[in-house]
């Protein structure tokens, strides 16, 4: 079973270095940048690195001490999202502050943020349980868990905020919250919020351009809609790898959010088939450590993780595809980004952990 898991994962990031090399390659040629074409993918690989002994340390302290330490881990990022937001100290990229430069490497701690809030949930609801779970104990861990939440959404990162606040109402699921306590509040805070964000310039831009790109193709209309050609060029086999032309300054910095669109254009929906094929089973043996596991601690969690990095990759195929809004969010594991990679397998360790630990009820 963690076999295989592990050669899941380790294919979805072999392919993804393969597209980002190739991706970034071409940008550096087509527009003879003073850089190495390998500079992106040794960059990514030293990421891996890094991410692999963050999720070794994990995996061997086990997702018991995780907990535990939630607080005052997500305390700690809690303020990283605080200084990630002041002028001079966080760095703004394309209109917003995500990223903190440490030892000239640049961060986003909303990465990990994504997994602390519900480590942290999980962590302070089992510790009331024994008790009656009241109101007000809901009120009091949804109101901690708001502060970072609101630090990213005001960054802005709408699409981790929707990432997290789903990730929590799957966990209101599990623990098996009363409705009365999180439905009525979730609907109405979705109605009042989705009419706020309506008139927010940067939400209501993305939504006109989601709805038709066509109608600003040298702005934000402009990487959907190169997308959707390369996705759709693809055909069912693709043009073959390193054929693709939207990559040559078409879309550009397609090695992030649009790296899909680039990956469907050279091996077409076949290849499409075989990568989604790759994060459905990354996501059934998730689920499988979850639902085998014997402790609620390791359920909640490993339930958790799993619906994260599916739901995340999930969002970001759907918007390649035209078929959702530009979210910002990357594809796990495949897509170009050091936090985002250090971060989701951070995630592949904790589920390694609890899948170890309760590894005899799998056989």
């Amino acid at each position: 079973m963690r076999s295989l898991f592990f050669i899941s994962v380790a294919l979805i990031f072999a392919m993804g270095l393969i597209m980002i090399f190739n991706t970034t390659s071409a940008e550096v040629l087509d527009h003879d940048l003073n850089k190495s074409t390998h500079q992106a993918l040794l960059r990514q690989m030293y990421y891996a690195l890094a991410g692999i002994g963050m999720a070794f340390i994990l995996w061997k302290i086990g997702y018991s001490t995780l907990l535990k330490l939630s607080p005052y881990l997500l305390i700690f990022f809690t303020v990283l999202l605080a200084l990630a937001l002041i002028p001079g100290v966080g760095r703004e990229v394309n209109g917003s502050r995500r990223w903190l430069s440490i030892f000239g490497i640049s961060h986003q701690p909303s990465e990990f943020v994504k997994y602390l809030i519900p480590a942290y949930f999980i962590h302070r609801f089992l510790s009331v349980k024994d008790k009656d779970f009241t109101f007000l104990d809901f009120l009091k861990l949804v109101a901690q868990a708001a502060i970072p939440m609101f630090l990213i959404l005001i960054e802005p990162n709408n699409g981790t905020t929707a990432v997290i606040g789903m990730t929590l109402v799957v966990l209101f699921l599990l623990m098996r919250i009363r409705f009365k306590y999180w439905a009525l509040p979730l609907l109405i805070f979705l109605f009042i919020g989705g009419i706020s964000a309506y008139n927010l310039p940067y939400v209501s831009a993305r939504l006109k351009v989601y709805l038709n790109p066509e109608l600003d193709l040298k702005g934000k209309g402009h990487q959907p809609y190169q997308a959707k050609i390369a996705a759709g060029s693809g055909k069912f086999f693709g043009k073959g790898p390193g054929n693709s032309l939207q990559k040559l300054s078409y879309l550009p910095e397609a090695q992030n959010d649009y790296i899909a669109a680039i990956y469907g254009e050279e091996f077409g929906f076949f290849g499409m088939l075989v990568l989604i094929l790759l994060y459905m089973l990354l996501a059934y043996l998730g689920f499988y450590i979850s639902h085998h596991t014997q402790d609620k601690a390791g359920f909640y969690l490993a339930g958790a993780i799993s619906f994260l990095i599916s739901f995340q990759a999930f969002l970001n195929l759907g918007v390649v595809s035209g078929l959702l809004p530009s979210t910002g969010l990357n594809l796990p594991f495949f897509s170009q980004g050091g936090s985002s990679l250090m971060a989701n397998l951070c995630g592949i360790g904790v589920l390694m952990s609890i899948a170890e630990r309760h590894a005899r009820s799998y056989y």
